[in-house]
């Protein structure tokens, strides 16, 4: 694969704001509001390995850039509202004041609100360009179901509840692995599943990249239960110790430091052997889990 992570992060970077229908001056709010959060920096990880499957499936990446686009805006509507007073009450998001220090808690829950309707409509608004082509028109009903099912009650929803609910109360490992597969993992998943469907996948690969998806989500929030303890509060761009300071589940609170330590090796080097089949082809993967596992931010 020819094109790295920062290649596709600018292309998303560069039109992330094009997709958002024209919203009437006299809720001019409500735009300011969305793009603060959408343009307030990260990783832009999910979109990335949407457009990299979409890619590694032999599709296009102009016609994976919606459905790129739309799963970060879920992402960033899930974040504004994981930090609100009612959730997670966090003051600092990537360096910056949440959105509910900026706006309100009232225009905090609408802009999120704005952003997962956005998501969808950008999505359907695709889909009406192909009514003429039913095998692209097939491929992009997959991309869109995955994205919903990861975003909704049977993924990241169903994990943000498990996760609330368990605070003040100690989970058993396999739990707090449901909360990771779900909160974190099911939308990654899902970025990664809807992207294969854009191109032309196998069902040996979307085996394959399940394995490798499920392992890389629970790395990915296991490498974040660490940050928690051990990481930099400016490289992270929030505080750290949150998680402790709420009685919440975590790895490292379960198991400690060292166990999680343990099991972010294991996830990553699963990740690996489950794509190991396609050799260079899937360098790119493999240099992301393996990066994601050393992260510092």
């Amino acid at each position: 694969m020819e094109r790295g992570f920062d290649e596709y992060k600018k292309i998303i970077d560069e039109h992330l704001l094009d997709f958002i229908p024209n919203i009437d001056n006299k809720s001019i709010s409500l735009y300011e509001a969305m793009k603060y959060s959408l343009t307030a920096g990260g990783k832009r990880l999910r979109p990335v390995l949407l457009m990299a499957a979409c890619d590694f499936a032999g599709g296009d990446i102009r016609e994976a850039l919606p459905y790129a686009c739309a799963v970060e805006y879920i992402h960033t509507y899930s974040l504004i509202h994981d930090d609100l007073p009612a959730m997670d009450n966090d003051d600092l998001r990537r360096g910056l004041p949440t959105n509910h220090k900026v706006y309100g808690e009232a225009l905090a829950i609408l802009a999120g609100d704005g952003l997962l309707t956005t998501a969808f409509e950008v999505i359907n608004k695709d889909l009406m360009l192909y009514f003429d082509l039913p095998e692209k028109m097939t491929k992009r009903i997959k991309a869109a179901y995955e994205i919903s099912k990861g975003a909704g009650c049977r993924g990241m929803v169903a994990g943000q509840v498990s996760d609330i609910e368990g605070e003040n109360n100690e989970y058993s490992n396999e739990m707090l692995e449901y909360i990771h597969l779900n909160k974190t993992g099911a939308l990654i998943r899902s970025a990664i599943r809807a992207g294969l469907y854009l191109g032309n996948p196998t069902s040996y690969m979307l085996q394959n990249f399940d394995i490798y998806a499920e392992n890389l989500g629970l790395a990915y929030q296991i490498a974040d239960d660490i940050l928690d303890e051990v990481g930099n509060p400016k490289e992270l761009g929030k505080a750290i110790g949150s998680d402790k300071k709420k009685n919440k589940n975590t790895y490292t609170s379960i198991n400690g430091l060292a166990a999680a330590y343990n099991r972010l090796d294991q996830l990553t080097d699963n990740a690996v052997e489950a794509i190991s089949s396609y050799y260079d082809n899937a360098e790119f993967f493999r240099e992301l889990v393996l990066k994601l596992k050393n992260r510092r931010k």
